[in-house]
């Protein structure tokens, strides 16, 4: 299914980088940008990013662990931390 229409992305492609990533480094942060990066595309008009978000975030090896959205645990909670 194509996920990013103005670039073409799909959701195999999604999937297959976050996987790439991982194997390359377990411990990364996977970002959208990351992903376009890794496809060698940029994003363009933004219509898209809800459903590249969730897709990304399902695909297979995203979450580390257990942690909210594949946050790395040194990483948590950072925001509630008093400044």
């Amino acid at each position: 299914m194509i996920v990013c229409h103005c670039t073409g992305i799909t959701d195999r492609q999604i999937r297959s980088a976050v996987g790439w990533m991982r194997a390359s480094d377990p411990d990364t942060i996977v970002t959208p940008g990351k992903i376009y990066h890794a496809l060698g595309r940029r994003a363009d008009c933004g219509g898209c990013m809800k459903l590249f978000v969730a897709t990304m975030r399902a695909a297979e090896g995203f979450a580390v662990d257990a942690g909210p959205a594949s946050v790395p645990a040194i990483l948590r909670g950072l925001s509630r931390a008093a400044v």
